[in-house]
């Protein structure tokens, strides 16, 4: 009988560093390149803070940083509001007249590419400004609304893959003892998927906040986001601040997952708790 073959462990730590360094290591390099002293963002002269400073002073990239967060901000919270209803209806609401159009609207801009979702929004708004008179221009409201199509369709198939795993019977009980389906829905419901709606917030807030190309359809004059201001200036040359604002960026990001990782694993030791003392 033969024995199964045992990976070789210096093979495997060898392989999980290389995979680390592929992933981490221009993040690295960005972060100490944006504490270089010269302007050559490549060539490092000495250690100096200038260009955090200069960043303060740059009115066009902080302008632009803040206007992405508020759409990301407002996307991801649209995005789970509606994401939320559309993945409840896919996992509960069984087969219905319509169902197979309706999971195929919601998947739809899973497989469609951005540029024909920016084209087709775009050629939409021109037409609603001409009959409608609204939207005036181009801007937040309609980078937003772009913006939502794509990244509700992400927390619909996170919460729709969530509600499939939920236990049905502390629902059902708070329907015997007399609670609406809407009550249940926001008490019972919402709570047990706290977890994917934070992860689908997160998923859609990242996705608004790094969008490209369908800002650059929907955005007009005094509504230039992070990510197209960045583009418009790599094209001329890297610029040392923006590896100053992209180190600030990576700090925030891992304080808060490293915040949300904690506060994630202090819950389920406290789910866990009562478990073990029952069986004791």
């Amino acid at each position: 009988m033969s024995t199964p073959l045992r990976p070789n462990r210096t093979l495997q730590v060898a392989a999980l560093g290389l995979g680390f360094l592929f992933l981490y290591a221009p993040i690295v390099s960005l972060i100490v390149y944006s504490f270089n002293a010269s302007k050559l963002v490549t060539v490092w002269s000495g250690f100096s803070l200038r260009w955090y400073a200069a960043l303060w002073q740059d009115d066009e990239l902080v302008q632009a940083f803040w206007l992405s967060v508020k759409i990301a901000a407002a996307t991801a919270c649209a995005s789970v509001v509606i994401g939320t209803w559309a993945g409840f209806v896919l996992a509960r609401m069984g087969r219905f007249r319509g169902a197979t159009l309706y999971a195929g609207m919601i998947n739809a801009p899973l497989v469609i590419p951005e540029v024909i979702q920016g084209i087709s929004l775009l050629l939409l708004f021109v037409e609603m400004q001409k009959w409608l008179g609204w939207p005036g221009g181009r801007g937040f409201l309609t980078i937003w609304l772009g913006h939502v199509m794509m990244c509700l369709s992400y927390v619909a198939i996170i919460v729709q893959s969530r509600v499939r795993e939920l236990d049905r019977s502390v629902e059902e009980a708070a329907l015997d003892l007399g609670a609406t389906p809407l009550k249940v829905f926001f008490v019972i419901t919402v709570p047990m998927l706290s977890q994917a709606l934070l992860a689908g917030w997160l998923l859609a807030f990242t996705l608004s906040f790094d969008d490209v190309v369908l800002s650059a359809f929907l955005s007009g004059p005094g509504s230039t986001t992070l990510p197209l201001v960045v583009f418009s200036r790599v094209r001329l040359g890297l610029n040392p601040e923006m590896n100053a604002l992209a180190t600030l960026v990576i700090a925030v990001v891992t304080v808060g997952v490293v915040l949300i990782n904690g506060v994630m694993l202090a819950r389920a030791r406290r789910s866990r708790r009562p478990r073990h003392l029952a069986t004791d």
